[in-house]
């Protein structure tokens, strides 16, 4: 599958990506890189967004990133790769259902790890990502 500045990648070689949502690989051309960096359930005023929630804190997390994206002329589609932070492992499938809704076709190249924490103890998930951008 593919949009006009990256295709993504599942070769019949190894198995399916666990989730729907990325895939094992992603090709783009070279360009203009947008490296953005690991955001946190903070709204553009500051406040945290979604305390002991999961689930909100990863909407505001993706809110963010799109908003990032849009500032530079990009979409979430445009995203080639994610680093997902989480202070719980179970948000693998906690969250699925949300990044499903943000990464619908297209995936990134993801990758999902468990810390023991991030910057501020209130924060459940934190996202990085870099997209190929106009």
């Amino acid at each position: 599958m593919s949009n006009n500045r990256k295709t993504a990648l599942n070769p019949d070689t190894v198995a399916v990506p666990l989730k729907p949502y990325y895939s094992n690989a992603v090709r783009s051309e070279a360009g203009p890189l947008l490296w953005i960096s690991g955001q946190v359930a903070l709204d553009a005023k500051g406040q945290l967004m979604g305390k002991d929630d999961l689930r909100a804190q990863a909407v505001q997390v993706l809110e963010n990133i799109k908003a990032i994206l849009e500032d530079s002329n990009a979409t979430m589609e445009d995203i080639v790769k994610v680093t997902v932070y989480v202070t719980d492992i179970r948000a693998f499938n906690d969250i699925a259902d949300i990044r499903e809704k943000y990464f619908p076709v297209f995936g990134p190249a993801s990758v999902i790890c468990e810390v023991s924490a991030l910057a501020w103890p209130e924060f459940l998930i934190e996202i990085e990502a870099v997209a190929v951008v106009p």
